[in-house]
């Protein structure tokens, strides 16, 4: 009875010049929504039959293959930020990353925490219940200004009062606008203030210069243009909450129980090394890690820099036709190079949004 093994499933990876017959897409389908969700990849698909199949025997997946696949996959995204595993913790949300942030950063009555308007949920909602218990409060930023949105980020950070924690994303949810963390890092560490970024609209996409950014947390999920499964998101932490952080749950693969894997009463194990201490229970079941792993060796193959200059061509076709038919207010103004929104006239958008069904285009409508 031969034992599973996931390194015997890994495909290689599909060549650039072949990448449109990489996705599992229908031949009449235009596919315009990863934002929500990314297409699925035909050797996600394959690894995700097989890892299924492999469960009806879990005792063939040996648990030390097991370890040695979830930190495969950890380097594999330790790739996308600074290329060190110890960086990195796996989880099911951002949400989760979210709140191991708001659970571990300092944070008292009358300080402020800065955010966009309209930001997406799962980086407001915690950030309200966190004020709300300390007694502090949250600056919004206006999202009206077109492209001065890292202007007025800008002015915000220099005039708000009492600033603790400033938390953005790198691309706008609701229409792709690009904030320039290189000039916004700096500002919010002149003031003394600690960093946040929810990457889920970038990541895999729009590089990352942590060194020059010094986020103190970095959050995305993989399932947008990571290509992988919901489930499984990643969060890198900085290194001073490596060795002094707090994990907002508390489980053994956590922590570090030594061969004999002894949970004593009177004082429990040390965490285990670097950001492990933060993952999260449950999330690295071989499913997930299959399908997370194959997504990550494509993206990487394909190379995030890539990835985004042939996207930016895509981009700067349709923002070229809006304009050569009239309809240039249609447009995003300083969007990144894969994510835009098209802005009809509100009496409009219903039409619009029924002849891109009507033509096989695939979108999500945000208002």
């Amino acid at each position: 009875m031969s034992s599973f093994s996931l390194s015997s499933l890994l495909p290689a990876p599909v060549e650039w010049e072949h990448r449109q017959q990489a996705f599992a897409l229908p031949a009449d389908i235009t596919y315009l929504d990863a934002a929500s969700r990314g297409p699925l990849l035909r050797a996600v698909q394959a690894v995700a039959h097989q890892a299924v199949d492999a469960l009806a025997t879990p005792w063939q997946l040996p648990f030390d293959a097991w370890l040695q696949d979830i930190e495969r996959l950890r380097m594999l995204a330790a790739g996308l930020f600074d290329a060190d595993a110890d960086g990195v913790a796996m989880l099911p949300s951002a949400a989760h990353g979210l709140a191991t942030a708001a659970r571990n950063l300092p944070l008292q009555r009358g300080e402020a925490v800065l955010l966009l308007e309209g930001q997406f949920p799962s980086n407001l909602l915690i950030w309200q219940r966190r004020c709300a218990e300390v007694g502090a409060h949250i600056v919004a930023v206006s999202t009206a200004g077109g492209d001065a949105l890292t202007a007025a980020v800008l002015q915000a950070i220099a005039q708000t009062p009492a600033l603790r924690i400033v938390t953005l994303p790198h691309a706008y949810w609701l229409d792709g606008r690009q904030l320039d963390l290189d000039r916004i890092g700096a500002a919010v560490h002149a003031r003394g203030a600690a960093l946040v970024l929810d990457l889920s609209q970038s990541l895999g996409v729009l590089p990352t210069d942590l060194p020059r950014w010094r986020p103190d947390f970095v959050v995305s999920v993989g399932h947008k243009w990571l290509l992988g499964p919901m489930g499984l998101a990643w969060l890198w932490v900085a290194p001073q909450w490596r060795a002094q952080g707090v994990p907002i749950e508390e489980h053994w693969i956590g922590r570090d129980a030594g061969s004999s894997w002894e949970f004593p009463v009177a004082q429990a194990p040390s965490y285990r090394s670097g950001a492990r201490r933060f993952d999260a229970g449950g999330v690295a079941d071989p499913l997930r890690i299959a399908m997370a792993t194959v997504a990550l060796q494509q993206v990487a193959a394909w190379r995030p820099a890539r990835i985004a200059q042939a996207l930016g061509a895509l981009t700067a076709r349709w923002d070229a036709a809006l304009q050569a038919r009239g309809l240039g207010s249609w447009c995003t103004p300083a969007h990144t190079a894969h994510l835009t929104a098209l802005q009809p006239p509100a009496n409009q958008l219903d039409a619009v949004a029924t002849a891109f069904g009507a033509r096989g285009a695939i979108c999500t409508r945000r208002h």
